[in-house]
């Protein structure tokens, strides 16, 4: 082991591959500076974390300026990468590419890496892979509510259960969903609040910059800004709208 960047980057045999995962922005580009001035032409530095393509690129070049090769790895897999593999969406040099590969290999599931392109490319796939992602979780989560509230006393892990035994949505998530309602049925456990880490809003823009319509991963992202207000002001003005123009009974906080 190694407790320094120094340490680790001296002990690495050339040309060395140094693989960077820490979160994006400053903390990203703050080791990326440090590595720069360790490293020696020839050398590689991978970003598999989640950071903005565009930062990607800039770094790419200026770290070729150096004679550095840079790999933005978009990775895949969460926690459970550990026992199934990472699946690794690549963006490099096709001479940075075969430096790496032999990690990869190591890495991923058979046929679970990819060269998708050159340098941003990986984390430029990543981000509409994470916004998808939203979207997908966003249609369980409204679809189990439903089923919730519905007539009928379901147990929800049992029919999630149902459902991936060969239905048209069967799916990794939904094998998740099986696992989380068998282990809380009513969720009462957890608050209902969700972040979000970058990806769908850079998805969200990346649909304006490119005028592509994207409504369902746009209010998908919008959902988790919601999740976040316990009694949301703007549904305040919704309920006394009401009550102004049609006398609508409201509910006193």
């Amino acid at each position: 082991g190694a407790s320094t960047l120094a340490e680790a980057v001296a002990a690495l045999p050339s040309p060395r591959v140094v693989w960077v995962m820490v979160p994006a922005g400053g903390p990203t580009q703050g080791v990326v500076d440090e590595l720069t001035a360790l490293l020696s032409a020839g050398d590689v530095i991978i970003d598999g974390g989640n950071s903005n393509w565009k930062d990607s690129q800039a770094r790419g070049a200026a770290l070729a300026t150096k004679g550095l090769g840079f790999m933005d790895a978009g990775t895949s897999g969460g926690v459970w990468g550990l026992a199934n593999g990472y699946c690794l969406m690549v963006g490099a040099t096709p001479e940075t590419f075969a430096v790496v590969e032999p990690a990869l290999a190591t890495l991923a599931p058979p046929q679970g890496y990819r060269r998708v392109g050159d340098v941003g490319a990986g984390h430029y796939a990543k981000m509409i892979h994470n916004g998808i992602e939203y979207g997908m979780m966003q249609a369980f989560a409204e679809g189990f509510e439903i089923l919730k509230t519905s007539p009928f006393r379901y147990d929800l892990g049992d029919l999630a259960a149902l459902w991936n035994r060969g239905s048209v949505v069967r799916s990794w998530l939904l094998e998740l969903a099986e696992r989380g309602l068998k282990d809380d049925p009513t969720l009462a456990g957890l608050q209902g609040y969700v972040p979000d880490s970058g990806e769908g809003r850079w998805t969200v823009q990346a649909s304006i910059d490119q005028d592509v319509p994207a409504p369902v991963l746009t209010l998908s992202l919008q959902m988790r800004f919601r999740s976040r207000q316990a009694d949301s002001f703007g549904a305040k003005v919704l309920a006394m709208l009401r009550n102004q123009f049609g006398g609508h009974a409201v509910k006193k906080a």
